[in-house]
């Protein structure tokens, strides 16, 4: 079975994204393996300078270098990667299970993003759009796409 590790930087705390959250993992259960990594946010001042950010991003980056699964295609989730649709994410999906992979992690930083070594690390970088999104919100849609891609991929009836 293909398996599938949604790893992100943040802790969600709040019940309606919590319950969503665990609603879309119970759903990929049955499509694939998969597992939710959470790992803190770097604290930073109310109104942090640029290199307070950059340092923040590289000490989770190390954190994230960390609990990267072996061999696992990498995709970030990031602003400036690729735009593509649902049949598209389905389609990158099924490739790599045609190339042999079996496994994928999709990467999402913290609020203020991730380094750029993550990035460049990265198998592919996916973007959500361009409009801004909370952190935590995020997190929910990337989980709604992988479902929606798994049952697209099975043929099932939930992609309209």
């Amino acid at each position: 079975m293909f398996s599938v590790t949604l790893l992100a930087v943040g802790k969600m705390k709040e019940k309606f994204y919590l319950d969503a959250a665990a609603e879309y993992q119970k759903r990929l259960g049955a499509f694939v393996s998969f597992s939710s990594i959470e790992l803190p946010e770097q604290r930073l001042p109310e109104n942090p300078s640029a290199a307070e950010i950059a340092q923040a991003l590289e000490k989770e980056a190390d954190a994230i270098e960390k609990k990267l699964p072996k061999g696992a295609w990498l995709c970030a989730l990031t602003p400036e990667g690729k735009e593509i649709s649902s049949p598209e994410f389905a389609e990158l999906l099924s490739g790599l299970e045609s190339a042999g992979r079996s496994s994928a992690c999709f990467l999402i930083g913290s609020s203020f993003g991730m380094a750029q070594r993550l990035k460049d690390r990265a198998d592919f970088c996916l973007s959500m759009g361009r409009m801004t999104f909370p952190h935590h919100l995020a997190r929910i849609m990337a989980l709604e796409q992988l479902y929606r891609a798994e049952s697209i991929r099975r043929g099932t009836r939930y992609h309209k």
